[in-house]
């Protein structure tokens, strides 16, 4: 196993350069969101502002790939985005480790491949545009993570995906998950989502943006109770199922083969 890493020497999210995120701040009405090349360029901006604890999310997927990862197999990273993900895991995980990106937007795949250069990575490093929708072949992974992902599959292929990803695991991987959740109590759900809108309000976004926004993402951002997502990951045969990470509406779980 790679060595523990403390508060002091962890890597966090890397010092946003992305031009500021104004997708939604026009009044034309939105479609449903996808990952154009718009979003992509300010994707890094985009995500430091909506999603709480980011950096922390990012700094935790590192600390814990530390223990799990091992020389001779690969780490994927299932809707890598702009590869921030890799930029901070490159430091901390041995060099034997490969890396394999997938994302379905080469836009966001361009970025990442431009963050890999900049950083003179030496590692084996795949960046692969692909649907998850359509196929995944995982293959010798001893870490897998999916930030932000599994809820932009379709509900019928996550039960795939993941007995997939169990399938494709060396043994005592483990595979990172952060997720959007919904609610079983309406009451408490209508009131972690307005803790969430009040924190984008913090972080700068206008009532137009954050309501345009979830107009856009409501037929394809489709989130799961923290229990049915449980569920799913011990369903494929994961053994260890633990959640590690909760900010209201926001949670992130491990699961080891």
């Amino acid at each position: 196993m790679s060595k523990v890493l403390n508060r002091d020497s962890a890597p966090t999210a890397p010092a946003e350069s992305s031009p500021r995120d104004q997708v939604f701040a026009d009044k034309r009405p939105p479609g449903d969101f996808k990952f154009t090349p718009q979003v992509a360029q300010v994707f890094d901006d985009m995500v430091s502002r909506s999603v709480p604890f980011y950096g922390e999310m990012q700094r935790m997927t590192a600390e814990i790939a530390g223990q799990f990862a091992r020389e001779g197999t690969k780490l994927y990273d299932l809707g890598c985005a702009t590869g921030t993900t890799f930029a901070i895991l490159d430091p901390v995980l041995p060099h034997g480790v490969g890396f394999v990106g997938i994302d379905n937007s080469q836009s966001m795949l361009d970025q990442a491949h431009s963050k890999l250069e900049e950083m003179k990575n030496r590692r084996s490093v795949e960046l692969v545009c692909a649907d998850l929708h359509d196929r995944l072949s995982i293959d010798n992974a001893s870490v897998v993570v999916m930030t932000l992902t599994l809820q932009f599959v379709r509900p019928l292929h996550r039960e795939r995906i993941i007995k997939q990803i169990y399938d494709g695991m060396a043994s005592k991987g483990a595979l990172i998950i952060f997720e959007k959740l919904v609610l079983s109590d309406s009451m408490l759900n209508r009131m972690y989502i307005e803790f969430y809108y009040e924190m984008k309000r913090r972080h700068g976004y206008s009532e137009v943006e954050i309501a345009k926004k979830r107009e856009a993402l409501e037929n394809v951002l489709v989130p799961y109770r923290v229990e049915e997502n449980m569920e799913l990951l011990r369903g494929a045969g994961f053994p260890h199922v633990e959640e590690f990470f909760r900010w209201y509406n926001f949670c992130g779980l491990i699961a080891v083969k």
